[in-house]
Parts: structure tokens; sequence; C-alpha cells
């Protein structure tokens, strides 16, 4: 006997998130290509062309997460859930790139140390720290990899126009251009090392690992205290996106039971959806005396 229970509660939030993320990093960046020109700045102009390369990422993150949300067909049993994880795989590639082409800038710039137009820096900093944090706290909340992997690129930008709000407030009071390049190769370094992080959660999540945020002892230690459970096997749990997870176990229970008995466990299992976040749970009961291929592998 086999149970699903589909629990779809995605909204619409974490797409609009993302596309209003998108709108004013791509914004912005038309905004800082002027002000790199302006101030005479290669720091502002270096991050305006690893904006762009966020403009685009987060324009694909906004496309993939909205084809997520399309309902299941044929070919794809799940829904199109799993199309948001394919682009926080695409964005930490992209974010890791933008990481590494900045590296390429500011080390040069460590060995010999250039001059910029301080005021111009300070007043771009700051709109550069407030446009990107607004973006940032829209999303830092979203479960979903595709969000988190977001937020990420936002974080980076928002350190990185906190390291040019400092570098252009001291550079007003004193001659110390070298803090530029120091600052941005630390933040560049901290994000990356964050964003490799999360590139290892998301292809555990590919792979088809048990989600972090699932305690797979306390579900089958659940199931187990299920009145007329007496033993389970071949239980797994894997995530759709980092947000919606799967569930298939089968439970064994004793040969006497009667259908109230089954409907019982199910009712009480079905119950595990809300708490675990489950989107998708599939339970097979199967009776004590009956043979499963799968109990014999176990």
């Amino acid at each position: 006997m086999e149970h699903h229970h589909h629990h779809y509660h995605h909204s619409h939030g974490s797409t609009d998130n993302i596309k209003t993320a998108f709108f004013l990093n791509f914004g912005f960046t038309i905004f800082e290509i002027i002000g790199g020109l302006w101030t005479n700045s290669v720091a502002i102009l270096s991050d305006a062309l690893h904006d762009l390369g966020d403009s685009f990422s987060l324009g694909m993150a906004w496309y993939l997460d909205n084809y997520s949300k399309k309902g299941k067909d044929r070919k794809y049993s799940y829904g199109y859930t799993r199309f948001s994880l394919l682009g926080a795989l695409i964005n930490a590639i992209i974010l890791i790139s933008g990481s590494l082409f900045m590296l390429s800038v500011s080390i040069p710039r460590f060995m010999n140390p250039e001059r910029s137009n301080a005021q111009g820096m300070v007043l771009f900093a700051l709109a550069g720290v407030t446009v990107n944090g607004i973006a940032f706290l829209r999303l830092k909340d979203d479960r979903s990899m595709n969000s988190q992997m977001v937020a990420w690129h936002l974080l980076e930008d928002v350190l990185g126009w906190v390291a040019v709000l400092i570098v252009g407030i001291t550079l007003l009071f004193v001659d110390i251009p070298v803090l530029d390049p120091i600052l941005s190769i630390l933040i560049t370094l901290y994000i990356l090392y964050n964003v490799i992080g999360n590139l290892r959660k998301t292809m555990d999540l590919f792979l088809q690992a048990t989600p972090q945020d699932v305690d797979l002892e306390k579900i089958e230690n659940t199931l187990l205290a299920i009145e007329g459970v007496q033993s389970m096997h071949d239980t797994h749990v894997w995530s759709l996106d980092g947000d919606h997870h799967v569930l298939t176990t089968h439970l064994v229970i004793n040969q006497d039971a009667t259908r109230e008995n089954v409907l019982c466990i199910k009712r009480d299992s079905k119950a595990l959806a809300d708490e675990w976040h489950l989107q998708h749970i599939t339970i097979e009961v199967e009776y004590e005396d009956e043979d499963c291929q799968m109990r014999d592998e176990v």
C-alpha cells in the first residue's frame, strides 16, 4: 500500500525578491559605470564589471526560479522545482569566477597602489550600500538554495561598498591608497570561502544527500513510535531545492492489523509534512509476514 501526500507551499515571494534584486543591481551597474568614469576610480569600474556579471546571474536566477514554479507533467513528475537548484549552481560558478577576477584586479593594485577621487568614492559607496543592502534584506530569509546564493551575491556587493566607504573616508584625511586593494582582497576571500561552502551544499542536494535541516534519526524514531508500527526500512529523505523535501519509506505492521489500523498509521505519518517541510511523502505499509525485496537488502 502506498500513500502520497503533496504539501506544496512554495510562494512567489522568492521570485519577486530575486526580480527586485535584479532590477536594483542592473540599474545600479549603469550608475556605477558612469561614477567610475567620473571619479577615475579603477576599483569602482572593476566592481561595475563584477556587478554586470551579477546582473546576468540574477536574471538567470529570476528566470529559473520562476520556471521552477511550473506544475508537474509527464516529463518532470515532481514538477520543475529543481530548476531553482540549477540557478543556485550557475550563480555559484559565476560568483566564484567574479571573485577570482576581483583578486586578479586587486593584487596588482596592492603591488602598485593608485590614487582615486575620495569624495566620489564616499558618495558612490553610500549609494552602493543602500541599494544592495535593500536587495539583500529582501532575500536573506528565503530558504531555497537559489535565493541564498543570490543573497551572497548581494552581500558581497554590500561588503565591497563598505570597504570602498571606509577607504574613501580614510583617504579624505590620510593618503594611504594601498587600503583599497587590501580590503578588497580580504572581502573577496571571505565571500569566496562562503560561496564554496554553499556550492558544496548545492552539490549535495543535486546528489540527493539528506538535507542538513532534516534529522533522519528523529523522523525514523517518530514513525517507529506510531502505534502499530513494528519496524521500518528503505527510508530516504532528499530535497528538491533545499526547501521542499521528499520522504520515502517502508513501514512494517503486525500481520493481524486491520484496515482501520492502517488508516490510523497513514494519518499519523502524514503529520510529518508540516513539521519537516516535506512536500512529498510516499509510505509503503507492509505486513510482517509479507515478502519485501527492499527489506532483504537492508
